[in-house]
């Protein structure tokens, strides 16, 4: 255990010192993961996959704030999409509009889980951001994370269904556009999911800010039990095909990197717990303080040896 707290000193003091570098560096990365994803799924208009282009949006998102990069992997999907059919880009820039009014208004600084959450979604794990989104955020992270979750459907979707657009003709025109607004939010395992992780995003919160002894590590079992129970419910009640074996897994996991997490933000020695009462002349307080664990990285020494001169 030493051990690891020496090294969260390390890494601790490493990000303070590079700081301002490292937070390009992971806004170039984001960016260039969650492109590559993009035309990875879709990948329609060839411009939009090439890779010094790709480079370039990477390294402009690297330099301008955070939301940035949400826009532009919007600007992606949505040349991908009219390249592939036009009434595909109409509703994902209607669906974009929407949820960027919604995103701006109540979680502006939740970049992160809008990103993340697609990224975790393709990789079977999206069950991460609710349960890091509690203990890291507030209840207004369900705006971004909901948001994370119809990018990831939207794109399985049009990704799946490419080879029906496209077709000429009005009606025909008009039936794939009525076609793919039922595809999308017509789309009964995404509403579970959205119901979902709303109620373990909350229940996390709430459990995690009470003043109980490990209070993060019961706010991930609730969670993450939560998650399970939840989908469990809606995938009976509105036959999703939801596979329940693939989301106890992939709660587990979530769960257990939420334990990493709590290490590097949330790392208390209950042991040492003290409780403080005092009062002034309108109130009396009650004070329950936990000592964070942390220890004393070791300094590294140099020790010098001057060899004296031999005289002859």
């Amino acid at each position: 255990m030493t051990s690891l707290l020496e090294f969260k000193q390390y890494v601790k003091r490493f990000y303070i010192k590079y700081e301002t570098y490292i937070t390009y560096l992971w806004k170039f990365l984001l960016a260039l993961v969650s492109i590559m994803v993009i035309n990875g799924k879709l990948g329609y208009m060839d411009a939009l996959t090439n890779g010094a282009i790709v480079m370039m949006a990477s390294l402009l998102c690297a330099i301008l704030p955070s939301n940035f990069i949400v826009l532009i992997a919007a600007v992606f999907i949505l040349g991908h999409l009219y390249s592939m059919a036009v009434e595909c880009a109409l509703i994902a820039a209607i669906i974009f509009l929407l949820m960027f009014l919604l995103y701006f208004r109540f979680s502006p600084k939740d970049t992160l889980a809008v990103l993340l959450t697609p990224l975790f979604f393709f990789m079977h794990i999206p069950y991460v951001m609710p349960l890091a989104m509690g203990l890291l955020g507030t209840p207004a992270s369900i705006v971004s994370v909901s948001f994370g979750l119809v990018i990831s459907y939207m794109l399985q979707f049009f990704s799946s269904n490419a080879a029906s657009f496209g077709s000429d003709g009005v009606q025909e025109a008009a039936n794939q556009f009525q076609g793919v607004i039922d595809g999308i939010l017509g789309n009964k395992a995404m509403v579970v999911m959205i119901a979902a992780f709303a109620v373990s995003l909350v229940l996390v919160y709430i459990i995690r800010r009470s003043s109980a002894n490990y209070s993060w590590k019961i706010a991930v079992a609730a969670g993450a039990v939560s998650l399970i129970v939840v989908t469990l419910i809606g995938d009976i009640v509105s036959d999703t095909q939801i596979s329940i074996a693939g989301v106890i897994l992939g709660t587990l996991v979530s769960a257990l990197l939420m334990l990493v997490l709590e290490f590097f933000a949330f790392n208390l020695d209950y042991s040492r717990t003290e409780k403080v009462q005092f009062e002034d002349d309108d109130y009396y307080y009650y004070v329950k303080a936990v000592p964070k664990v942390t220890v004393s990285t070791p300094e590294r020494k140099v020790k010098k040896i001057n060899r004296a001169r031999e005289q002859h």
